[in-house]
């Protein structure tokens, strides 16, 4: 009869592939936690999020207070929400540094190892090529997601203990839906920079190629989109107000291809209850029109094609890194 020590044992043998998987995330994670880079970005997200809630409180009074306000009585949401304007709102300091983070933690995932010999002693062992890249992924996404989630539950806490006002639930809800869609807008960087890990030797090349492709989509495109719509594309003003209306939605369209305008569509119409439309309306959409909040499946609703759209993207950059990883010569 054989001892229960050794089926307890076999269960949790590193040779097999599911144990396996379990180590590669435990080691990446750690690796992660103490490497300089991961706490250089987590003490910036961590001051900006202190900023933007010491001015959201500063101006919560002025905001509650407003009854012309919709959205003046979820006190939750305008934490995230309010701005002194000096400093722009959490969300939108999370659209400018949530790439940054992805990129940090995936510019290197396998090309380190390569250059560093592991690879090879790694893929040795027992392990699928597809386990360790996915657990490369899910190590580094498990970390955001915990971030973020902290992030979240320290601002209720500040809020509850600050106002001593009740959580909805609706706001509760709303809020980890911004929360997971944060996950996944970060996940969106992170798979295109493993993606460009595997395709690229060096990590310092990865790096400055994820960092180009951030900043042309962060800054230069939309340059390049108000450009050509100005000179292609007939003045606004001098349509009808169906072509007008088909004009702007075809200029958003364009737009929405950045993953950036993604995310800020959706982070705003979760955020802001009273947001009913992210495109424009015609008059007679607007007639009869009360200002109100959505219900969160109204809102969800609304958001639903960016938050396809960043998936969608999110998907086929990490197909791209599995393709070429499956297909590429690890030996020396």
């Amino acid at each position: 009869m054989r001892s229960p020590l050794l089926y307890i044992h076999n269960f949790f043998a590193p040779q097999r592939p599911a144990g396996a998987f379990g180590l590669i995330v435990q080691k990446e994670v750690g690796d992660h936690i103490r490497s300089w880079r991961f706490i250089v970005m987590l003490l910036v997200i961590l001051f900006t999020f202190a900023g933007t809630l010491y001015a959201s409180l500063t101006n919560l009074g002025k905001s509650v207070g407003n009854l012309n306000d919709p959205d003046h009585v979820y006190l939750y949401l305008k934490l995230l929400t309010t701005s002194d304007g000096a400093l722009p709102t959490f969300h939108i300091f999370l659209s400018f540094l949530g790439p940054l983070l992805g990129i940090a933690l995936g510019f290197d995932a396998i090309n380190s190892e390569k250059n560093n010999g592991t690879l090879v002693r790694l893929l040795a062992q027992p392990v699928y090529r597809d386990n360790l890249l996915l657990a490369k992924f899910y190590a580094a996404l498990l970390l955001v997601g915990t971030l973020f989630l902290s992030l979240v539950l320290l601002m209720i806490g500040a809020g509850l203990l600050l106002t001593g006002v009740p959580m909805e639930a609706s706001e509760f809800f709303r809020i980890l839906a911004f929360t997971l869609l944060s996950v996944i807008y970060v996940g969106c960087w992170l798979s295109l920079s493993i993606g460009l890990s595997v395709v690229f030797r060096h990590a310092a090349t990865s790096a400055i190629t994820a960092i180009g492709i951030w900043l042309f989509f962060t800054i230069f495109y939309q340059i390049i989109i108000n450009v050509a719509a100005s000179a292609l594309l007939p003045d606004p003003g001098s349509l009808a107000e169906e072509q007008a209306i088909a004009y702007n939605n075809l200029f958003m369209s364009f737009l929405r291809i950045a993953p950036s305008q993604l995310y800020t569509d959706a982070a705003t119409t979760l955020l802001m209850p009273s947001i009913r439309s992210l495109g424009p309306l015609s008059m007679e959409q607007m007639a009869g029109a009360i200002p109100s909040p959505l219900p969160l499946k109204e809102s969800l609703m609304i958001v639903w094609p960016q938050v396809t759209g960043l998936l969608a993207v999110t998907t086929l950059c990490f197909a791209g890194s599995y393709y070429f990883f499956m297909r590429r010569e690890i030996r020396t």
